[in-house]
């Protein structure tokens, strides 16, 4: 499982494991739906445990930003290694979210 979602204090906590490739992100597509059903509240993403992102992984935050935008709701990162920090900067996903 990538994604280990649970409700705290009003919102959404999604730990974020593993590396989020191209395969492990076809299997995550289904494993969001939590998170954009729930697109309204504050949804954090917790990367502690996150090794590594691809394109593809990208694209699946990327989803659940437009989701929280569209329905109100917000998306926080947190806790991003170096590497995926080096991503998010080269890509310009360190401009759209809320990163601590």
């Amino acid at each position: 499982m990538i994604f280990d979602i649970k409700e705290q204090n009003g919102g959404i906590l999604a730990m974020v494991n593993g590396r989020l490739d191209t395969p492990a992100a076809v299997k995550a597509q289904q494993e969001i739906t939590p998170l954009l059903e729930n697109a309204d509240k504050e949804i954090t993403l917790d990367c502690t445990n996150l090794e590594y992102i691809s394109s593809s992984g990208l694209r699946l935050f990327l989803t659940i930003r437009k989701e929280a935008s569209t329905k109100g709701g917000k998306v926080i990162i947190q806790n991003i290694n170096d590497e995926i920090k080096k991503v998010f900067m080269m890509t310009g996903f360190f401009n759209l979210f809320d990163i601590r």
